[in-house]
């Protein structure tokens, strides 16, 4: 493969064309709560939890639990810092 020839990309880039589509903000909370359900997921391996743990210390119901989980499901920012502060985290909120 040829290192001196450059390809030349032409259009706009993504999030772009999601801006277009009216997708952006969408996209972008489903992202972040993908980002916060991993997170979270490996808190509970680490700490050897299931879902029915979390809920009995978040003291709520496994099924809420469950929605928590599903990064396509919306939640409050209370209820995630909720899920954080029981393996003793917090969550920072930023605007760039």
């Amino acid at each position: 493969m040829s290192r001196g020839k450059k390809i030349k990309c032409e259009g706009s880039n993504f999030d772009d064309f999601l801006e277009e589509e009216g997708l952006l903000e969408e996209c972008d909370a489903v992202a972040a709560k993908r980002v916060f359900v991993y997170k979270l997921e490996q808190e509970l391996k680490k700490n050897k939890m299931n879902k029915s743990d979390l809920a009995r210390r978040m003291n709520t119901s496994r099924s809420a639990v469950q929605r928590l989980l599903d990064p396509t499901k919306p939640s409050t920012f209370g209820t995630l810092s909720h899920a954080a502060r029981v393996f003793g985290k917090h969550l920072e909120l930023n605007m760039v």
